[in-house]
């Protein structure tokens, strides 16, 4: 799926050979990450193993969503991905996350951090080319989660 540039009335192709020009360096080729997070809160439920488990009460946490894009910076481009994409998809996957209660978003019927990831990934894999990997994380609790996809 090919991006959109934030504003596409720019010419960037100008814009780069011109930045290129004046300072003497050339990113084309070159392979380099970009990532983005968003935080959001949400409440969540696992099914209980046994009568005392304590992951079988709703509960909540703050979250921290992060992904990288991966990716060749192509001939006449200024970046691997336009930031502003990448920062419009996260807001989108945000937004209907957070102050929710997950187990109630279609597909996450069990929440944990990994099906949370792939979820993420189905949700942005028409957005953003090159996702090279997710990483989900509960940072009130040191803890973290890393789906990696790859990128190129």
């Amino acid at each position: 799926m090919a991006t959109e540039l934030a504003n596409p009335q720019i010419d960037w192709t100008a814009v780069s050979d011109e930045s290129t020009r004046h300072c003497g360096l050339n990113v084309e080729g070159q392979y380099f990450e970009i990532a983005k997070s968003v935080n959001f809160e949400a409440a969540h439920r696992l099914p209980a193993r046994s009568g005392h488990d304590p992951y079988g009460r709703i509960h909540g946490h703050s979250f921290e969503l992060e992904v990288t894009i991966g990716g060749q910076v192509q001939p006449g481009k200024l970046w691997v991905e336009d930031i502003a994409v990448l920062t419009a998809a996260l807001g989108s996957i945000a937004g209907e996350l957070d102050h929710q209660l997950l187990n109630d978003i279609e597909g996450l019927s069990v929440p944990t951090l990994e099906n949370i990831l792939v979820w993420t990934a189905n949700r942005l894999s028409d957005k953003l080319d090159n996702i090279a990997q997710i990483k989900l994380s509960r940072p009130s609790l040191k803890e973290v989660c890393v789906l990696r996809l790859g990128g190129m």
